[in-house]
């Protein structure tokens, strides 16, 4: 076998031990024989909400299964076929083999990167809430532009994507946008996301000038009904208001959009695009899925960047960069990732940022820094 081709082998070696070691190979089998003697139980579904997680426990203890042993039988049939070709002196062989195990390093990466999505709530469906910052219009425009950004995203990765509310700008764009996104690992992969996003482009609106934008990103997991998160009633406020609707457009003519205030943190959440009674569940998951995202902050001694530093989006507080103008960058300020398909990006392509931030050690370092000492 060529050294190049060794290499390969090594590193999907090296993948399948990350995914036998996250989904604790040794013992799988027996768990998910577990699985299913309680799925066989004739009194699973008397708390539906126990019934749902152990349904999903067992159906992602299958899929890592599948994947861990799919992979390792393609590295071996492979292995063999080369080294059959090589016996037989079949160049046609070793050729395929060897292409085939090259999009399997490929596929194995991959794998090995969404199993490292196993926190407590990446599984879940995510809040993803958009505020323009520093810029005025200029502001508003760009947190326009990183919604559509965000809901192209999410519907190439086929997840369901739902407005909650919307505040338009004065003049263009939105001040604000919140939406729930629905998909497996949702919120697993937009929590890198958080934090605030800068713009460097010629204005469009007739300035001629190079101007500097900000927006603010936050992510927050939807919270599961199995996980109980206490709201004391004399905490909040809850205020009914008609609203505007975009671009005067939807406008609702009863008082159905909802705000929750929640007095301890200073959280606001709203819901506009429902009924009043749908809103105000919806301002109430979404407070909760704020609260907990909180806790978990507490609970890893992190601070959250956009209601614990109290910041305003602008200069000093950017995890990513992106310029239009005088040449094309995107550029993540803590993986340094970076690609000049600025339009591409805009338009959806974000699972390279995604990935090297996902990537990242508990050092802070990126693999390749980590692997290159």
């Amino acid at each position: 076998m060529r050294a190049e081709t060794q290499n390969i082998v090594t590193e999907i070696e090296k993948s399948l031990a990350l995914l036998g070691q996250r989904m604790d190979v040794e013992t799988a089998a027996h768990r998910l024989e577990e699985f299913n003697a309680r799925v066989e139980d004739p009194n699973l579904w008397d708390d539906p909400a126990a019934a749902q997680k152990l349904m999903r426990d067992r159906q992602n203890l299958v899929d890592a299964m599948d994947t861990y042993n799919s992979i390792k039988q393609e590295l071996e049939d492979n292995a063999g076929l080369i080294e059959l070709g090589e016996m037989e002196d079949d160049a046609e062989v070793v050729a395929e083999a060897e292409s085939a195990l090259e999009a399997l390093r490929t596929r194995a990466a991959k794998k090995e990167l969404e199993a490292l999505l196993d926190g407590e709530t990446d599984g879940n469906d995510a809040f993803l809430e958009i505020k323009s910052g520093a810029g005025g219009t200029e502001a508003c425009d760009w947190a326009s532009m990183l919604a559509r950004m965000y809901v192209r995203w999410a519907e190439k990765r086929g997840f369901e994507v739902e407005l909650q509310e919307e505040t338009p700008g004065a003049e263009a764009g939105i001040k604000s946008a919140t939406y729930q996104i629905k998909g497996k690992n949702a919120y697993g992969w937009l929590k890198s996301e958080s934090g605030t996003h800068r713009l460097v482009r010629i204005s469009p609106f007739g300035k001629g000038t190079r101007e500097t934008s900000f927006a603010a990103v936050g992510a927050y997991p939807v919270i599961d009904d199995n996980i109980e998160i206490e709201v004391n009633p004399a905490d909040i406020r809850i205020d009914t208001y008609r609203s505007s609707g975009a671009g005067g457009q939807h406008v609702n003519t009863t008082d159905s959009a909802v705000r929750i205030t929640h007095h301890p943190t200073g959280i606001v959440v709203t819901s506009s695009e429902k009924s009043q009674h749908q809103n105000r569940d919806i301002a109430m998951k979404a407070l909760k899925s704020r609260l907990y995202q909180l806790e978990l902050d507490r609970r890893n001694a992190e601070v959250n960047a956009l209601h614990e530093a109290k910041g305003d989006a602008g200069w000093g507080a950017q995890i990513r960069s992106y310029f239009l103008q005088p040449y094309q960058l995107v550029k993540d300020l803590r993986t340094n990732y970076e690609t000049s398909d600025s339009q591409g990006v805009l338009d959806g392509d974000l699972d390279g940022f995604m990935e090297a931030t996902l990537a990242m050690d508990v050092s802070g370092k990126s693999r390749a820094e980590a692997q290159a000492e």
